[in-house]
């Protein structure tokens, strides 16, 4: 059964102040999800277990949490009971942020121009999930202006803060692209969203120096925000992907086999970009730090569910679906959630892992262990953990009556839910 045990208590705590917690969840403690969240904790801060000044207690033990994300999607959007699209709230905004960052990476010599503008192109541009989340993000956290300004003047600072906001998502875009551009001469690959890899078209070089061009200008729009806060907040998420992408290339054994690792891996590599990104969102709305942090919290978690989902698809998808190839990790030698718990199972898995995936024989021992194990099934779980961590982040948000800032908060519960749910 997907869910063995249920919460053992879960109260409503009501709010005595603006950013009150609205949840405590507690359960008692299982000694390996306590050590996931524990390891998860140390390696992102305390900020996971602490919510708006508020102790929320989450002892995870793969306990129902999708009713309990039902609860919570219920609370927070007891009025707006359509099914939204999250991607068609922000359609309009999406096409605007796609031409500009077309007309951001024009480049003076043609051959860079091409490359740069590459996963750029209309029909290539991939899901723009990170884009969704963070314009979502920012109508979710709109506050209206205390007091009445002179005519225009309201309406001229929201446009501004809004363009501000859009940049936001332009930057986390390119960063986010050119980590592509040098993930795929890493690693070799052939495709990536359903062509081939920049690298296998141009070649490596120009591949690299293509992620390098939208880098630095990334790193143009970032100094025109003039907020030195969020640039430093950008600037560690470059540093976090080279970081994660060091630590996967340079594992000991025993680094390889660990879930503690992994998720601090996985964090640097994938969560870090939306995390980060959603509080530079919230800083420049001018939002105090418990807000910001929950923004970050959110996109923390949300990134997590994301890749740990990304993992399982690896090993279920196929080469259509995914737009790359599938089992493109393991044949790497790259060892992920689903096998991790697959060796807790079958501890004879560990000498296969050693061992290494260059001989086919291994990697397909490795698949068989897998189909015996829950491995594909913990893994989900886990990611379930964190979609709902992410929900119960837009629940604490302060309360608005404002109908588009209630549509978006029911609109980013909703991506916990799709990044879950997702086949490719």
């Amino acid at each position: 059964m997907l869910f063995s045990r249920a919460f053992s208590r879960v109260s409503r705590i009501p709010r005595n102040t603006l950013f009150g917690c609205r949840w405590l969840i507690s359960n008692r403690p299982d000694p390996q999800s306590d050590f996931i969240l524990s390891s998860t904790s140390h390696f992102l801060g305390d900020s996971t277990r602490k919510v708006s000044g508020c102790r929320e207690a989450y002892f995870w033990s793969l306990p129902a949490l999708h009713g309990i994300r039902h609860q919570i999607h219920h609370q927070s959007s007891s009025i707006i009971e359509e099914q939204l699209d999250p991607f068609s709230l922000v359609a309009d905004e999406l096409s605007l942020i796609a031409n500009k960052l077309r007309s951001m990476v024009i480049a003076e010599v043609p051959k860079l121009a091409s490359a740069a503008e590459y996963f750029f192109k209309l029909g290539v541009e991939g899901k723009r999930f990170r884009p969704t989340v963070l314009l979502l993000m920012a109508t979710a956290l709109n506050v209206r202006l205390p007091e009445p300004l002179s005519d225009g003047v309201g309406d001229a600072l929201t446009t501004e803060l809004r363009t501000r906001q859009q940049c936001i998502a332009e930057i986390t875009e390119m960063i986010h692209v050119a980590s592509l551009l040098h993930d795929d001469v890493l690693d070799d690959a052939d495709t990536r969203r359903g062509i081939g890899s920049l690298n296998a078209v141009m070649g490596n070089k120009l591949a690299v120096l293509a992620g390098d061009f939208l880098l630095s200008r990334a790193c143009v729009a970032l100094a025109s925000l003039k907020n030195t806060e969020v640039v430093s907040l950008l600037a560690t998420v470059v540093e976090h992907l080279v970081t994660g992408e060091t630590m996967q290339m340079t594992t000991t054994s025993a680094q390889r086999c660990s879930l503690e690792y992994y998720m601090q891996k996985t964090y640097y590599k994938t969560a870090s970009l939306i995390s980060n990104s959603c509080k530079a969102i919230a800083l420049l709305a001018g939002q105090t730090s418990e807000v910001a942090m929950l923004a970050f919290e959110y996109g923390k978690n949300l990134g997590l569910a994301f890749q740990l989902i990304d993992d399982v698809l690896d090993f279920t998808g196929t080469s259509t679906s995914l737009g790359k190839g599938s089992l493109s990790d393991i044949r790497h030698g790259i060892v992920t959630a689903p096998i991790l718990f697959a060796m807790e199972e079958f501890p004879q898995l560990r000498a296969v892992v050693d061992q290494g995936f260059e001989k086919s024989s291994n990697v397909d021992i490795a698949l068989e262990y897998l189909g015996k194990s829950r491995g594909i099934q913990r893994t989900r779980e886990l990611a379930m953990k964190h979609a709902d961590l992410a929900a119960a982040t837009i629940d604490s948000l302060p309360e608005s009556d404002d109908e588009d800032v209630r549509k978006s908060r029911r609109a980013l519960l909703d991506l916990t839910q799709i990044v879950i749910s997702r086949n490719k």
